[in-house]
Order: C-alpha cells, then sequence, then structure tokens
C-alpha cells in the first residue's frame, strides 16, 4: 500500500501540459496527435475532440504528462513539424498555470465575493493580482484579501483616461485576464479589440433579453417564468460577443423583484465561476461568432 502512495504522489508531479488544436477538419488529426504524445513517452489523461460541421473545423483538448517528456521548446519545435501539414493553431501550456487576472467591479459586490472566496480557498485556477472599480464601495473587502484596489472614478468628460489607466494596470500587473464582475461601464472599441478573448463579462439575463437599467424589474413586469445569466468574450458588440456559459432558474408570478434580483445574483455568480474556470484551463475555442467548451 505505501508503494501506491508513493507512485500517486509522483505522478502528480510528473511535468504536465494542456495541448490546444484548431485547424480544417480532415482525416488523421486525432492520429497525429495522439501518436506524437506517445512519441514524446506522455500519458494522455484527458481528451476532448469536436468537428464542427457548420465551420469545417477540427478542435481538440489534450491533457497528459511524463518523466520523459522532453522541455517545452523542444515539444513546441517537434509539433511544429506534425501540425503544418494540417494548417493548425495550436498550443502548449503547461497545466496548472493560472493566469493573472483583474477583476473590474461596481457597486454590486456579489460576484466579486463569490470570486475572491473561492480564489482564496485555492478551487479557482486564477491569480488575481488587483481590483478595479469606478466606486470605492469594495476597499475593506480588497483588503481582508489583500489584494490591491484601484480606484478609476468616472469623469463623462475624462472617460478616456479612465481607461487608459485601467490598461495600464492590466499591462503594469502582467495581466492574462480582464475579469467584468459586475462592472457597469461600456468599454471602448479600442479596449475591446486590444484586450479580444481576454475580457469576461457577465450578463444580467439569459441573453438576448432585458437590456439596460433594473433588469430584474423589466422581468417582474413582463411576468417572465425563467431568469438567467450569460458569460460571454467582450466585443465592441455591446453584450454581443461569443457565449461561455448559460444557467436558468424557473420563477412564478408570486416572486417580487428583490426575490428575482437574489436568484439572479446567485446566477450570474455560478456562471461568471464556470467561465473563469473554463478559460483558465483552456477549455474555451472560439469558433466565429460562438464557443466550443472542451
Amino acid at each position: 500500500m505505501a508503494g501506491c502512495k508513493q507512485m500517486k504522489t509522483n505522478n502528480q508531479d510528473l511535468p504536465s501540459y494542456i495541448l490546444t488544436t484548431d485547424c480544417p477538419d480532415t482525416t488523421g488529426i486525432v492520429a497525429a496527435v495522439t501518436n506524437f504524445i506517445s512519441d514524446q513517452k506522455g500519458l494522455i489523461t484527458e481528451s476532448a475532440h469536436f468537428r464542427d460541421p457548420y465551420a469545417d473545423r477540427s478542435l481538440m483538448r489534450t491533457e497528459f504528462r511524463g518523466n520523459a517528456l522532453p522541455p517545452l521548446g523542444e515539444l513546441e519545435r517537434s509539433f511544429s513539424v506534425v501540425a503544418g501539414p494540417f494548417g493548425m493553431h495550436w498550443n502548449f501550456y503547461p497545466t496548472g498555470q493560472r493566469p493573472r487576472t483583474l477583476i473590474a467591479v461596481s457597486k454590486q459586490g456579489h460576484c466579486l465575493n463569490s470570486i475572491l472566496h473561492r480564489w482564496s480557498m485555492g478551487v479557482l485556477p486564477v491569480d488575481v493580482v488587483g481590483i478595479v472599480s469606478n466606486h470605492d464601495a469594495h476597499r475593506k473587502m480588497a483588503r481582508w484579501y489583500e489584494i490591491p484596489y484601484h480606484y478609476l472614478p468616472i469623469d463623462r468628460d475624462r472617460k478616456a483616461e479612465q481607461e487608459d489607466r485601467l490598461l495600464e494596470i492590466f499591462d503594469s500587473s502582467n495581466c492574462d485576464l480582464l475579469v467584468l464582475a459586475r462592472y457597469m461601464q461600456i468599454l471602448s472599441a479600442g479596449v475591446c479589440q486590444r484586450l479580444a478573448g481576454r475580457c469576461i463579462n457577465i450578463h444580467h439575463s439569459f441573453l438576448p433579453g432585458f437590456k439596460g437599467a433594473r433588469p430584474y424589474h423589466q422581468a417582474y413586469a413582463r411576468g417572465v417564468k425563467i431568469i438567467g445569466a450569460t458569460a460571454h468574450y467582450v466585443t465592441e458588440d455591446l453584450d454581443e460577443g461569443p457565449i461561455i456559459e448559460q444557467a436558468v432558474e424557473r420563477v412564478s408570478h408570486a416572486m417580487g423583484p428583490d426575490k428575482l434580483m437574489e436568484i439572479g445574483h446567485d446566477l450570474e455568480s455560478l456562471v461568471l465561476l464556470r467561465a473563469i474556470r473554463w478559460h483558465a484551463e483552456h477549455r474555451v475555442f472560439q469558433s466565429g461568432p460562438k464557443t466550443v467548451i472542451l
């Protein structure tokens, strides 16, 4: 029994990587990837493949490990020979590498609190390196978690300067991901383009839905029977970016706006956490205007 326990511990410490590939669909893709990993003395621990019939593309995520694997640079050079004939877009990521994450928030702190709690418990695979806000409401929470808090108030005539400061913080902190955890400001087209594929927003409905102010009051007035939340990548088109995750909950006519808001906040937190995790684990593939989760 002691020998078995020691083997399990060693396996967890083996060099481990995630390989993502995206290429036009054809025969031999899965075989090429798996044969390459086998040739490198790697053991596949998780693999998922999807053929998008509408885009005619093959998407694949493969996680593998091994004590005889070559260094990452050598893996990349060797795989480029395999990937070339398929026209692959591909990347290797060390398993367990945690994206440095900046969180933007306005007044409502339910998503922020949920993220910070799970991050502090070590169950959300990101490194939170800072919080930016156009309100000073969450400084105490940031202090509790010992995270830098950047108060960036909005001046209608100087909003571009505020966005520049946000980007400066993102860059100087070497961030990989910006999470809009109910950040109630519209990012400019330039910021959206610069952070394409690296900025996740949580929306207060099952898109498309009730846009603008007081969404739960709109839902109540319309007598909706379900409410939801949507996490998506941010693009220039407001709330139209590729959807990563959604969830809904049935409600009834007996529930007022406050109850709908309570349920909605729970959904928003859950959906955003899933989206962050899947992005951090390199499970999200963008295929045109949509995503595929592997």
